[in-house]
């Protein structure tokens, strides 16, 4: 689908890590690497992954996928985990 995201377009403000901004990103499944969910560099790469998979280009399924990152469990630390349990949450709560 290939959505392009800009910081805009979301609801939260989030910090950005500029030290590692260059280091790589998620680019998909597998991906053991941990997920810094307070990285505005990480997150956008991310919310691209998960509006692919579900095929949406809705600003409102954005906005969920905010909230459940926002409210996603600590436990779930690295990419590849995070991935999974946005894509499954969203579609979960979508029916």
């Amino acid at each position: 689908m290939g959505i392009h995201i800009q910081p805009s377009d979301l609801q939260f403000k989030y910090p950005r890590d500029v030290i590692n901004r260059e280091q790589p990103k998620f680019r998909g499944k597998p991906d053991a690497s941990p997920f810094n969910r307070n990285d505005l560099y990480e997150l956008l790469p991310m919310f691209h992954a998960v509006m692919d998979e579900l095929e949406s280009n809705d600003g409102k399924v954005l906005h969920l996928v905010e909230e459940i990152l926002n409210t996603m469990p600590g436990f779930v630390s690295t990419r590849e985990e995070t991935f999974d349990y946005l894509v499954g949450s969203v579609r979960e709560m979508m029916g």
